[in-house]
């Protein structure tokens, strides 16, 4: 494989002019895509990968490793090269000069991010929290998302200032089931084979495909510091560092993590647990509270639905700078300069979308959703390979969006056809969305974002 190098435009240019304030450098994306990626997902979904592919936890986790550095190469080309909120939306604009598809991204972007913070919503009034207190789960779920939406309207330093100290208290937790099996191996006890024995019931590559879906739902958070990229001060130098460092940083702890469950507590046991990392606690008979954990555990939940729901947000207010969503979703606070219509109207509809869900379920949806969004940014980075921008940016070698393009279809054809049709489903919501958006803004609308315009868009009110 090529070496990655930075690549210079062909001329100097001015910063991108935007509404939005930068304040995010290096640290604070790397902690946004950390505890984006370093939350609810390991927390919940090692038993489900369990049914799969039974101890061998790690395979599938090095599979969505993979996949997701490929793709966050892909996401690291397009972001410096076109700094501009809207993330993979943008970038289809932009290659293809197709505003439904535009549209149709972004749309799908963001509802993978309404979806998640639902469910995280609805995961931190369940069985943690009961654990601890017991208070009706629905009062929970909204006042939890209520509070949510007042941080993100604050500010994006003050969201991602909390994320922070939220990231570094998961990956606590993380490191708390990591020293604890250390432990129970160094003393002698569990059981080391556990961690290379599949599924009895299952085909080895069938559950290694099936537990790799879930797997990557542990890998996303990456994709969403796209819609960041009006907000960080320097998005050529920052960027790079922290998605792959992030990306790495969560290989680590999740490759350690899927060994030391498997060695101390027995497959069936995982598989059948809700709080799988509570199971290694407790098993290990090493003096963790239990309650501590829980408490963790609801930190990293909440860390998630926070980050998700910036990401919505910044989807919603990106679509709306592309004309593609009516222009009220654009507007910002004053003072503040967050865009408080596109968080609002997130936050609602993560109260209405959290009345339903499944977890097992939404991960997968949330992947499907996601994979289609990957293969329409893997095939932008192509097409946009030969165009040249004013300003310096990251490049990658070509293999690098083929193979990611690759995997990302194979990891569609394991999805499941009750899967398939909730995809469909948001799709004919979109679509009649794009309709209505299309025929409210009429002739009024901004030029749209095109290869040979790349950074045309409303700067001001």
């Amino acid at each position: 494989m090529s070496k990655v190098t930075f690549q210079d435009g062909v001329v100097t240019s001015k910063a991108h002019a935007t509404k939005l304030k930068k304040t995010v450098g290096t640290t604070l994306l790397f902690f946004f895509i950390v505890g984006d990626t370093l939350g609810a997902g390991i927390y919940t979904l090692v038993g489900t990968m369990a049914n799969d592919v039974g101890g061998a936890l790690w395979v599938p986790l090095i599979v969505a490793l993979i996949l997701a550095l490929l793709t966050a190469g892909t996401y690291a080309e397009l972001i410096t090269k076109y700094p501009r909120a809207g993330g993979a939306a943008r970038y289809a604009e932009v290659a293809f000069k197709r505003p439904y598809l535009t549209f149709l991204v972004g749309f799908l972007m963001l509802s993978s991010g309404i979806t998640t913070a639902a469910s995280l919503a609805n995961a931190f009034a369940g069985d943690y929290l009961a654990s601890l207190i017991d208070v009706p789960p629905v009062p929970v779920t909204l006042a939890f998302i209520v509070l949510l939406i007042l941080v993100n309207m604050r500010g994006v330093r003050e969201s991602l200032s909390a994320n922070v100290v939220m990231t570094l208290i998961e990956m606590t937790g993380l490191a708390i089931i990591i020293v604890v099996a250390a432990i129970v191996f160094g003393s002698g006890d569990g059981d080391i084979s556990r961690a290379v024995e599949f599924a009895p019931d299952v085909a080895p590559v069938a559950g290694i495909f099936a537990a790799s879906i879930i797997a990557f739902f542990s890998f996303l958070g990456f994709e969403a510091a796209a819609n960041m990229a009006e907000e960080v001060k320097d998005p050529t130098r920052s960027y790079p560092r922290a998605l792959f460092g992030a990306i790495g940083t969560a290989g680590i702890v999740y490759t350690l993590i899927a060994v030391g469950a498997a060695i101390v507590v027995p497959t069936s046991q995982l598989a059948d647990s809700t709080g799988p990392l509570l199971e290694v606690v407790r098993a290990s008979g090493v003096a963790v509270p239990e309650t501590l954990f829980a408490l963790i555990a609801l930190v990293a939940i909440a860390n998630g639905a926070l980050l998700f729901m910036v990401m919505a947000s910044r989807a919603t207010y990106g679509l709306a700078e592309a004309a593609l969503l009516p222009q009220v979703f654009g507007r910002v606070l004053p003072r503040r300069r967050t865009p408080w219509v596109a968080i609002l109207t997130v936050g609602l509809a993560t109260m209405a979308m959290s009345l339903v869900g499944d977890v097992g379920q939404l991960a997968a949806t949330t992947v499907l959703l996601l994979l289609l969004v990957f293969i329409s940014a893997n095939i932008s980075v192509l097409v946009l390979k030969k165009d040249k921008v004013a300003h310096r940016h990251f490049t990658v070698p070509r293999i690098v969006p083929i193979v990611a393009l690759i995997a990302s279809i194979v990891l569609l054809t394991q999805q499941t056809l009750e899967v398939w049709l909730i995809g469909i489903g948001y799709v004919v919501v979109g679509t009649i969305l794009f309709l209505v958006a299309r025929a409210t803004r009429g002739k009024d609308a901004p030029a749209p974002v095109t290869r040979d315009n790349p950074q045309v868009g409303r700067t001001a009110e």
